[in-house]
């Protein structure tokens, strides 16, 4: 079998960077409940989606509404194929013509929500307008905003065989333009932010585990643990020795200090640099489209 499955497994560290609904005075984070009781902070897959195509410059994908009325839903435009835009070409589109049926490309590059690691614990920071208001001699108003600061896991896959190809259009891109594209999405995984609330949050990697495999299978997803800063290495060490595919394609970055059991994440994974990760896959990538 060819190897043409990317999957890779990532840790970041950030603060209160997703918000959902809030009412009042009060900005509620985007929370789901577990099974333990607890609490945990997410970031959606839509939000990394947006930061992510924004700084690789891919957000200019030409778009249109199906109406002139506030019902209208705003798609991505008939004429927008993949050959000029890489966001439809990694993350799919549906467009919708009149008297014909919708043409629908599935997304080949794929994000999965990033879910804190640790639980939150009902943390708020209550905010006031003082500094405005002494101005002009008002009264404080007073908000609540809720407040997380965790670790949290995510995973992208990203079939590189379907990479720049369109049977809706026939289309079929260039090899050297499929790795281009696939390096430059690895580029910015591996140097992500996210704006938020006058902070800028650094989604950088702490640790990232995958690589590209035979399976299109997202090994490591929902396998990532931490207790009380520690890693679970038996967990991960279990699904790289479940078959030969995972034994001998996985790779393993960690930035040194982030978690307490360094020197064991050295040594049963045989971690290397963030950089030195990022770099293995990319030649991987440019190996798979020679």
């Amino acid at each position: 079998m060819k190897k043409n499955g990317l999957t890779i497994s990532l840790v970041f560290e950030a603060e209160s960077a997703n918000y959902g609904e809030g009412f009042g005075n009060i900005t509620q984070l985007k929370k789901l409940s577990r099974g333990d009781g607890n609490s945990y902070s997410y970031i959606s897959r839509q939000a990394l989606r947006y930061n992510i195509i924004n700084q690789l410059g891919w957000d200019n994908t030409e778009c249109q509404k199906d109406r002139n009325d506030a019902k209208s839903v705003v798609q991505f435009a008939p004429n927008a194929t993949i050959d000029k835009y890489p966001e439809i070409d990694f993350l799919g589109y549906m467009k919708t013509i009149k008297s014909k049926n919708a043409i629908v490309r599935n997304a080949v590059a794929r994000l999965s929500n990033a879910i804190s690691l640790e639980s939150y614990n009902s943390d708020t920071d209550f905010l006031t307008n003082m500094g405005l208001a002494k101005r002009v001699g008002g009264e404080n108003n007073i908000a609540q905003s809720e407040i997380h600061k965790s670790f949290y896991a995510y995973t992208i896959t990203i079939d590189l065989d379907l990479i720049g190809i369109d049977e809706n259009e026939n289309i079929n891109i260039a090899n050297i333009e499929k790795a281009k594209r696939v390096k430059d999405f690895l580029g910015v995984i591996e140097y992500l932010y996210r704006d938020i609330k006058a902070r800028r949050e650094n989604l950088s990697p702490v640790f990232a585990i995958g690589g590209v495999y035979e399976r299109k299978n997202p090994y490591f997803e929902n396998r990532i643990a931490l207790n009380k800063r520690k890693l679970n290495i038996d967990k991960l060490l279990e699904c790289i020795n479940a078959n030969e595919d995972a034994k001998n394609n996985t790779k393993v970055g960690y930035l040194n200090g982030s978690f307490n059991n360094c020197a064991e994440i050295y040594e049963k994974l045989n971690a290397t640099t963030i950089a030195d990760f990022f770099n293995s896959i990319k030649m991987e990538v440019d190996g798979y489209y020679a």
